[in-house]
């Protein structure tokens, strides 16, 4: 349907068809109305006004979907910005969450056989993995995270991708709890769920055939599992539960294409792994001895 044309003033001049008080000498490329410079908008072909801009405009739902899939690795920037969020937010609280001190809301968040014991605070066993200890332990671990997700999300799809990523992390959150040093010690980092994704990616390589210490992954690996045992302070047991669990799940979700999963353990691999994961971590909490309080 075709829009109204304004009338021309008696001195044949035409008028822009939104402001009649305007000279509008220009017209829109598709329905050719005179416009002023204010109305129109440029398009790939010309100039529109702005009505034939809206109506040439795709639905909602599918400008959703075309931006759905420009975004290859949404999952991976999403956990960049929830782990960035966190620090900030720490920050904000206590400029010590700079420094390698712990402070009382990382204390709230962090992974301790003893909090778990004596106040059931299970969220832990997901908090830890989103607070880091300074700057350097942030920025490590996020680069990687970047890194690894580029490839990984790419090759595994969003679902999947996270189960992998969930399933390391609470891996690496039973590893800390089993070889966490000293009653009142807090451990967290994303660094049990990179470990994963590194374990993942190492036994997806070496499926194909690829020798993986050839590559920038097992330099990673094997560089960042010697700082693990070499640099104090480290959550080695995190770090080792990640990496177990990456690599369970990488020799199912990321077979080759010449001898295939099935499609359903894709998926049900780390659910599997998260399970035990957590079962396992309510036996070492279970089996926590609570210490004595000396009396004065």
């Amino acid at each position: 349907m075709s829009l109204p044309q304004p009338p021309a003033p008696a001195t044949g001049v035409p008028r822009c068809a939104r402001h009649p008080d305007r000279e509008g000498w220009r017209q829109c490329t598709r329905c050719g109305r005179p416009a002023c410079n204010e109305c129109l908008v440029q398009a790939s072909v010309g100039s529109q006004c702005r009505d034939c801009v809206r109506a040439g405009r795709a639905p909602a739902a599918t400008r959703l979907r075309t931006w759905n899939a420009g975004q290859a690795t949404l999952v991976t920037t999403v956990l960049i910005l929830v782990n960035l969020a966190v620090f900030v937010y720490l920050l904000v609280g206590d400029t010590h969450a700079l420094g390698d001190s712990v402070t009382s809301t990382q204390a709230e968040l962090g992974l301790n056989r003893l909090a778990l014991k004596l106040d059931h605070h299970w969220y832990r066993l997901i908090t830890n993995g989103f607070i880091h200890f300074g700057v350097f332990h942030i920025a490590m671990n996020m680069i990687l995270l970047y890194q690894l997700g580029q490839l990984l999300e790419r090759a595994l799809g969003r679902t999947k991708f996270t189960l992998l990523y969930t399933a390391a992390l609470l891996a690496g959150s039973a590893g800390s709890l089993l070889l966490q040093r000293g009653d009142f010690s807090i451990t967290g980092g994303a660094s049990g769920a990179v470990f994963g994704l590194l374990g993942a990616a190492a036994i997806g390589l070496h499926r194909r055939g690829v020798n993986v210490f050839s590559t920038g992954i097992g330099t990673v690996l094997l560089l960042n599992l010697v700082l693990t045992f070499t640099i104090p302070g480290i959550a080695i047991g995190g770090h080792l539960g990640g990496v177990a669990a990456g690599a369970i799940c990488g020799w199912v979700m990321l077979a080759p294409q010449w001898r295939p999963s099935r499609a359903w353990a894709a998926y049900a691999t780390p659910v599997a792994v998260a399970v035990i994961a957590v079962i396992v971590s309510v036996v070492i909490v279970q089996h926590t001895a609570i210490p004595a309080i000396p009396l004065r």
